[in-house]
This record gives structure tokens, sequence and C-alpha cells, in this order.
């Protein structure tokens, strides 16, 4: 992994239009054993298809250059360009894709989680800062993507100082 702070901006375009994760969830049964080996079964609610599809299509789009795995805070910036007035302005399925891809392999010894492939950053709960802006562009839909990381020492300072960090935005 990178140290955060040799990497000034991360930037690349992802083409497609991205599907409102939340507007488009799916419930599905899925089957499962418990602890005795009974077959049970519960409701989940899962991506849509075409928030999966996207996704899918969206990790091929991103430069390996890209896939830096900033492990502190980042500040994410999107402009999400629609091909209609249609869709909610949603980035949520974006900041996924951006993460590290992990499975889940189950071994005598217990489950083991093993990286699949490298991320901008290793998780979305990284995300301190988000700016996102909507666009219109019929023939292109797509989304830029540019990825900042935030100095640690900055948030520290901030958290020490007597005034609230967030009165200095107003």
């Amino acid at each position: 992994m990178l140290d955060a702070v040799l990497i000034v901006k991360i930037a690349f375009t992802i083409l497609g239009e991205p599907a409102s994760k939340a507007n488009s969830r799916e419930i599905v049964t899925r089957r499962f054993r418990d602890a005795d080996g009974k077959l049970k079964s519960r409701p989940m609610s899962i991506k849509s298809d075409k928030a999966r599809d996207y996704e899918c299509d969206a990790l091929k789009q991103i430069p390996p250059k890209a896939r830096v795995q900033l492990t502190g805070p980042v500040r994410v910036i999107l402009k999400i360009y629609y091909a209609s007035e249609r869709p909610d302005l949603d980035e949520s399925v974006i900041l996924d894709t951006l993460q590290d891809r992990y499975r889940t392999i189950k071994r005598k010894s217990g489950a083991v989680r093993e990286l699949l492939q490298r991320g901008v950053y290793v998780n979305d709960r990284q995300v301190r800062q988000k700016f996102v802006f909507h666009g219109i562009d019929r023939a292109n839909p797509r989304a830029e993507v540019t990825v900042e990381p935030l100095q640690a020492q900055q948030i520290a300072l901030a958290l020490e100082s007597d005034l609230d960090p967030f009165e200095a935005i107003v």
C-alpha cells in the first residue's frame, strides 16, 4: 500500500450511466444452513442487476495506476453525467466500486478474507468529504472521478482546536 502523503490526486473517467443503488434494490430469498445443519431461508435486499452490471463494467475501467489502496481519510469529487433527467443523483455504487474487493474462503480454521482486486482506497468508510455534481450528456453518460487523500495531521489539528472545525466553513 502506498503512503497517502505521496499521492496528490487520482483522476479518471468511468463510462456508462450508474444505477441508483438505493432506489433499485431487489428482495430475494437467501437459503442457508444453520449451526444444526437445518435448511433455512430469509429475505435479503440486494443490488439490482443494473447496479451490479454497472459495477462490473466500472471495475474494468479503473486504471491500474489508480489502484493505490489509500488507507487514510479521502476526499472524493464526482461529476456524474446522466443520459436524461430521470435518474436520481446517487453516487453510492461508484463509491463501492472504488474500494478493495475481497472474497471469503471457508477453511477448517475459520473464514479467511482474500484480496481479489486492489481499489483506489481500502474501504468507502474512508470518504470524509464528498462533492457530487449532476450533469446531462445524452451521448456520453459517465462519471468523472477525483480522489484526494486528506492529510492526517490536518485532521488532528482541527480536532485539537478549541473552535468547531465546521465553524470556519460557514
